[in-house]
C-alpha cells in the first residue's frame, strides 16, 4: 500500500484493527491502513519515569520516558551489523507483534521507474530465500491468529504482523527473511505489477489522491515528494536500464540495510528471550553502510507562491484549504510552535473561526495542523470544509481566516495558553492507556526513526519550552504571500488535467500584491475572540481501588435500567457512559428514521461551539442514531461528567432549533447520500448487503424525499414525540462507585422521564436468504465486483462457532489462489461476517480487468476445489484455526473504552449474563472437522446473496430493495442468544448497537 508522499505516520490509529476486524474490509497484504498522524496538540509526560530496563549485552540500554500507567518493560539495543532494535515485554499482551520500519520510500523512486519502493514492499511477502512459497507467510500468520501489512510512505517504508505468542518464534524467521534473502521470483515480479496496477485503479476516483496530485503540481516540480509514487504498468516495467526484476534487486540492495532499518517486539515474552529473537533472525541483515536519504529541495520556492489551485472533486464536497510552506518543527518537538498554533486556529469552541463561519451558514468543519513534511520543510494547513452557500464566499473566509491569524499576532501568544495545552498532554500521556501490540510495534519502529529512543513514547505529547520567538517565526510565515490556496468542489472545470488521477485544475501563480487584497467582512472579524481559559479541566486524578466485578444492575425501574461495572484494572479516573433512548416507533417508516438522524445530528452540532472546551479538557460527548432510537455517549475523566450531561440534556429537550442550522445540518446528509456512489467499491457492496439484510429497506431516494420535508417545526414536533415514548437503558463502565454511578444515572434517567418498557421496543430482525439473489448497486468506480454473502442457517452460538472457524479456515487460500496466483484484483478477501448476531461468510473480489460475472465463476472455481480441502480436513489440520478462533474472542480489552464497548453490545442484544464470549469460546472448543464438513455443506446448498457490479451496467439495487420480501432468520432461544464473533460491518452495527 502506498500513501501520499510526504505523509508521515506518527501514532497508529484504529484504521488496521478496522481492516482487520471489519466484517467485509479486505484482509490483503498491503491494505490502505493509513496510519493517522500525532495529535494537533502533543503535550508534556507527567515526569521522566525512566522505563525498567536491563543492559543488553552489547551495549548500556537507553531508557525510555513512559507513563506512570504503562507496566510493560523496555529495552533498546543495537546489533553487530548496526540493527538499532526495541524490545517491549508486556505481561498482558495476548498477542506477539513485530514491525520494522525502512528508512526509505517512495521519495527514493529513480525518475523512471516511478512506484518502484512501493512495487519492492508488494513483493517482499512473496517468498525468500527459506520460505519460497508465495502464501507462506501469510498462510502461517493467518493460521495462528494473527494479521500482517505494510504502508509505503514518502522516507519510510514500514511492515508489521502479530500472531499469537506461541508462534512467534517460529514466525519471526519467516519474516525476518525479508530483510536478508528475499527471491524476486520472476514470475511474481510479473504478476506482482499487475496488483499494484489494480491498486492504483482501485484509487483513480479517490478524490485526495486526485487533489493531492494537483497540489504536487503546483509545488516546487524538483521536490522527490513531487511526482506519481503508487505504480502501474506503464511505470513498473522493463526498460533499457535493466528489466524490472534488476532494478528491484538494485533498488534493494541500494537502500535496504541494517542501518537505515529500526526493528520492534513486543510480547508477553521476556526482556531476554526477545533480545535472543532478535539477535537470532535479524543478525543476518546485511550492514551496507547506509544512511537516511537527505531532502534539501524547499517543497515550494519563491517562484511558485503564492498561488491559487482549484480542483474538480468527484464527490459532493468541497473543502477549502490554505498551505503554508514552514521550516519542518521535528526539530523543535519539545515546544511544538505548530501544535500550539493549530490548538488555536483550530478551536472549534465560542468565537472560534469555524463557530463564526458556522454562523454564517458558510462551514461545518475545520481542521488545523503540519501536512506534507521531509525533515528539512513542511507545509501547515488550514483545511475548511465548505456548504455550497460557503463556496460563494471565499474570499471573506479567507479575509477571516487573516483576522484570526492577527488576532493570535496580538493577542494569542501567551504562557498561560503554553501551560494548560501542556497539563492537558501531561494528563493524557499520564493516563495513557494500552494499544495493540501491532499498533504499538509499528509506531515505536517509525518513531525510532525521528526522535531519541527516550522520547519515542512521550515525544507526540512532548510541551515542555515555552519559545514565543519560535512561535512568532512560524507565525510570520502564516501570510498571503507564502500560500497555496486551494479549493475542490463538484463544480470546477479545470483547464488542466492530473497525468495519473486526471483530475481537472486550474493553477494561478498570484502575485504578493494581488495576494495581499482581501475582501473582508467587518461583521466577521468583529465577532471572532481567542479562546477563554478552559472552565471544564478535572482536578480530581485519584485512582478508586474497586474490587473485580462483573456488571450489576443499579436501577430497574419500568421506564429505565442502569447497569454498572466499576473498574480500576486500567488505571485511569475515567467513566464510560451509555444511555440508549429506546424507541418503538423510531424504524417504522423513513421519515422517522430521518429525523432521528437529524435529531442526533443536530444535537452534535448545536452544542459543538459550547462544548468544545470540555473536549479538548477529555470530556467527550456523542450523540448518534441507530435502529432503535438515539444514544447518548460520554467517555471521560470522572470528575467533571455531570456539568456536560446537565447541558447535553437541555439543549435535547429544550433547545432551539434555528432553521439555518438544521439547513446546513440537512444538507450534510444529504451529501452523505448522494456519495455513497463516490465510496470504494468494495465498501459500496458492503453497505449494500447491510442495507438488504438489517434494519429498515430503505433506498437512497427515499431517504433524500425524507430529509427534504425536514424543517424546524417537523423536527420540534418529532423531538416531543420521540421523548414522550422512551425506554433509557444505560451502561456505565469505570472508575467510579456504584453510588456515583447510580446519582450520575438517576439524573440523566430523572431529566429525560422514560416511561415505556424494554419489551415494548422491537429488538432488529436480520432478513433470511431464502432464494439465490443477484443485486446490483449503483457506482461511480471504474472496477468491477463481487460479493457473495453465504449465510447460516439460524442465529445459534453453534452455527456461529462453526462458520467461524470455517471462515479462518477459508481466508488464507481464498485470497493467495485469488490475489497472488490468478491476479483478478488487489482487493480479494474471504471471511467471516456476521449481521448483527447471524453468521455468514463473505467472499469479495474487486477487479480493474475482470467483469462480475467472470469472478463469479472463479470464486466458483476455488470452492469446487476447497471442497476436497474440507473433505480431508482432519482433527490437527483444524485445531490451529480453531484457536486462532478462540483467541480472537480472549483478547482482553486493552484500553476501558474497549471494556465499555464489550458491555454494550452485549446489553443492547440483552445478554445480561455479560459472559456471551466464553459461551462462545465453549461452542468453538467444541467445534469438530464433521462439524466443518456440515456447516461447509449446509452452506453450499443454502442460497447465497450476490452483489455485482460492473462499470456501465444499470444498477436496480433500490428497486429490488423494496421489491424483496425476506423472512426473519430464526433467532436462537433466549436462554442462547448469540453473540458475534468479529465486528460487523459498519452500517450493520450502527444498526445492532444502541
Amino acid at each position: 500500500m502506498s500513501l501520499p508522499s510526504g505523509f508521515r505516520p506518527l501514532a497508529l490509529s484504529t484504521a488496521i484493527a478496522a481492516i482487520v476486524m471489519s466484517g467485509l474490509a479486505p484482509v490483503i497484504s498491503h491494505a490502505d491502513t493509513r496510519p493517522a498522524s500525532a495529535p494537533a496538540s502533543s503535550l508534556a509526560p507527567a515526569a521522566n519515569s525512566a522505563s525498567s530496563t536491563a543492559p543488553a549485552r552489547a551495549e548500556q540500554a537507553s531508557p525510555v520516558i513512559k507513563s506512570e500507567n504503562d507496566q510493560r518493560l523496555y529495552r533498546s539495543l543495537t546489533l553487530d551489523n548496526g540493527l538499532k532494535v526495541l524490545l517491549v515485554s508486556d505481561a498482558k499482551a495476548d498477542k506477539a507483534a513485530a514491525a520494522v520500519d525502512v528508512e526509505v520510500g517512495s521519495a527514493q523512486d529513480p525518475d523512471d521507474v516511478p512506484g518502484l519502493a512501493h512495487f519492492l514492499e508488494h513483493m517482499l511477502f512473496l517468498g525468500t530465500d527459506r520460505y519460497p512459497k508465495p502464501d507462506a507467510y501469510q498462510d502461517f500468520i493467518t493460521k495462528h491468529g494473527g494479521q500482517h501489512n505494510a504502508f509505503t510512505a514518502s522516507q519510510d517504508t514500514n511492515y508489521f504482523f502479530d500472531i499469537d505468542p506461541d508462534a512467534f518464534d517460529e514466525a519471526l524467521p519467516r519474516f525476518a527473511r525479508f530483510f536478508v534473502a528475499p527471491q524476486f521470483n520472476a514470475d511474481y515480479v510479473d504478476r506482482e505489477r499487475h496488483a499494484v496496477n489494480s491498486e492504483y485503479q482501485a484509487r483513480l476516483q479517490d478524490d485526495g489522491r486526485r487533489i493531492y496530485e494537483a497540489v504536487e503540481a503546483a509545488l516546487n516540480p524538483q521536490h522527490p515528494f513531487n511526482r506519481f509514487s503508487v505504480g502501474s504498468l506503464e511505470t513498473l516495467k522493463d526498460t533499457e536500464a535493466g528489466s524490472l526484476r534488476q532494478r528491484l534487486v538494485d533498488f534493494y540492495q541500494a537502500h535496504y540495510g541494517a542501518n537505515v532499518m529500526r526493528l520492534s517486539l513486543v510480547g508477553p515474552q521476556s526482556l531476554e528471550t526477545l533480545e535472543q529473537l532478535a539477535r537470532d533472525n535479524f543478525s543476518d541483515v546485511p550492514d551496507r553502510g547506509l544512511s537516511r536519504p537527505e531532502i534539501t529541495t524547499p517543497l515550494a520556492s519563491g517562484d511558485e507562491l503564492p498561488a491559487r489551485l482549484e480542483v474538480k472533486a468527484l464527490k459532493q464536497e468541497r473543502k477549502l484549504s490554505f498551505m503554508f510552506p514552514i521550516d519542518d518543527p521535528i526539530a523543535h518537538y519539545r515546544s511544538q510552535p505548530v501544535s500550539y498554533l493549530a490548538n488555536l486556529i483550530g478551536h472549534e469552541g465560542e468565537g472560534s473561526l469555524l463557530a463564526v463561519l458556522k454562523g454564517k451558514g458558510w462551514a461545518d468543519g475545520l481542521s488545523a495542523g503540519g501536512g506534507l513534511s521531509d525533515g528539512e520543510h513542511a507545509l501547515l494547513s488550514v483545511d475548511i470544509s465548505l456548504t455550497p452557500e460557503g463556496a460563494q464566499h471565499q474570499a471573506e473566509i479567507r479575509a477571516a481566516l487573516f483576522d484570526y491569524l492577527a488576532l493570535i499576532r496580538a493577542e494569542g501568544i501567551n504562557d498561560w495558553r503554553y501551560t494548560e495545552q501542556a497539563q492537558l498532554g501531561e494528563q493524557s500521556f499520564r493516563f495513557q492507556q494500552r494499544s495493540s501490540p501491532v499498533n504499538l510495534a509499528s509506531n515505536l519502529a517509525m518513531m525510532m526513526t525521528r526522535y531519541p529512543i527516550e522520547d519515542v513514547l512521550a515525544a507526540p505529547y512532548l510541551m515542555q519550552d515555552f519559545d514565543p520567538d519560535l512561535i512568532k517565526d512560524t507565525l510570520a510565515r502564516l501570510t498571503p504571500d507564502n500560500l497555496l490556496e486551494v479549493y475542490s468542489g463538484p463544480q470546477v472545470e479545470g483547464d488542466q488535467q492530473g497525468e495519473w488521477f486526471k483530475a481537472p485544475y486550474t493553477l494561478t501563480r498570484l502575485t504578493a500584491d494581488a495576494a495581499a487584497q482581501t475582501a473582508g467582512d467587518d461583521t466577521l472579524a468583529s465577532q471572532l475572540a481567542l479562546p477563554r481559559p478552559n472552565p471544564y479541566l478535572a482536578k480530581d486524578f485519584r485512582v478508586l481501588d474497586l474490587a473485580d466485578a462483573k456488571p450489576s444492575q443499579l436501577i430497574d425501574e419500568p421506564g429505565a435500567e442502569l447497569w454498572y461495572q466499576g473498574d480500576a484494572s486500567f488505571g485511569v479516573p475515567k467513566a464510560e457512559w451509555r444511555f440508549g433512548l429506546l424507541n418503538p416507533n423510531v424504524s417504522r417508516s423513513v421519515d422517522d428514521q430521518a429525523m432521528s438522524q437529524v435529531l442526533a445530528a443536530w444535537l452534535n452540532d448545536s452544542l459543538n461551539a459550547r462544548l468544545y472546551p470540555a473536549r479538548l479538557a477529555g470530556q467527550d460527548a456523542l450523540v448518534y442514531a441507530h435502529g432503535r432510537g438515539i444514544t447518548l455517549q460520554f467517555s471521560g475523566w470522572r470528575d467533571g461528567q455531570q456539568p456536560e450531561m446537565r447541558e447535553v440534556l437541555d439543549q435535547l429537550v429544550n433547545g432551539e432549533m434555528a432553521p439555518a442550522t438544521l439547513e446546513r445540518i440537512t444538507q450534510r446528509l444529504r451529501r452523505s447520500l448522494q456519495n455513497r456512489v463516490q465510496a470504494p467499491l468494495y465498501t459500496r457492496l458492503g453497505r449494500s448487503l447491510s442495507e438488504t439484510l438489517v434494519g429498515l429497506p430503505s433506498t437512497a431516494e427515499q431517504q433524500l424525499a425524507a430529509l427534504d420535508k425536514i424543517d424546524a417545526q417537523s423536527l420540534d414536533s418529532f423531538r416531543k414525540r420521540f421523548l414522550a415514548k422512551l425506554h433509557v437503558q444505560a451502561m456505565v463502565t469505570g472508575n467510579l462507585t456504584a453510588d456515583q454511578a447510580r446519582e450520575t444515572g438517576q439524573l440523566v434517567i430523572n431529566g429525560l422521564a422514560p416511561r415505556i418498557t424494554r419489551e415494548a421496543v422491537p429488538d432488529l430482525e436480520v432478513r433470511q436468504v431464502t432464494q439465490h439473489t443477484v443485486l446490483r448497486p449503483d457506482s461511480t468506480r471504474g472496477d468491477s465486483g463481487a460479493l457473495r454473502y453465504l449465510q447460516g442457517k439460524d442465529r445459534t452460538l453453534q452455527s456461529q462457532a462453526r462458520i467461524a472457524v470455517l471462515g479462518q479456515l477459508l481466508e488464507a487460500p481464498f485470497y493467495s489462489q485469488l490475489r497472488t496466483e490468478e491476479q483478478l484484483g488487489y482487493i480479494v478477501s474471504a471471511r467471516y461476517s456476521p449481521m448483527l448476531d447471524a453468521p455468514g461468510l463473505s467472499l469479495l473480489v474487486q477487479s480493474p480487468s475482470k467483469d462480475s460475472k467472470t469472478l463469479f465463476s472463479r470464486m466458483d472455481a476455488f470452492l469446487t476445489r476447497f471442497d476436497s480441502r474440507v473433505q480431508s480436513l482432519d482433527e490437527a489440520a483444524l485445531a490451529s484455526y480453531r484457536d486462532a478462533v478462540v483467541d480472537s474472542l480472549t483478547q482482553k480489552p486493552r484500553k476501558l473504552s474497549e471494556l465499555a464497548a464489550r458491555n454494550w453490545s452485549e446489553l443492547s442484544f440483552g445478554w445480561t449474563g455479560f459472559d456471551r464470549r466464553q459461551q462462545l469460546v465453549a461452542a468453538v472448543e467444541q467445534v469438530s472437522a464433521q462439524d466443518i464438513r456440515a456447516i461447509w455443506q449446509q452452506l453450499n446448498d443454502s442460497s447465497a446473496l450476490e452483489l455485482a457490479f460492473d462499470p456501465g451496467t444499470p444498477s436496480d439495487f433500490d428497486q429490488r430493495l423494496t421489491e424483496l420480501d425476506l423472512p426473519p432468520l430464526p433467532e436462537a432461544p433466549r436462554a442462547e442468544t448469540g453473540a458475534t464473533l468479529a465486528a460487523p460491518s459498519a452500517e450493520a452495527s450502527g444498526n445492532a448497537q444502541h
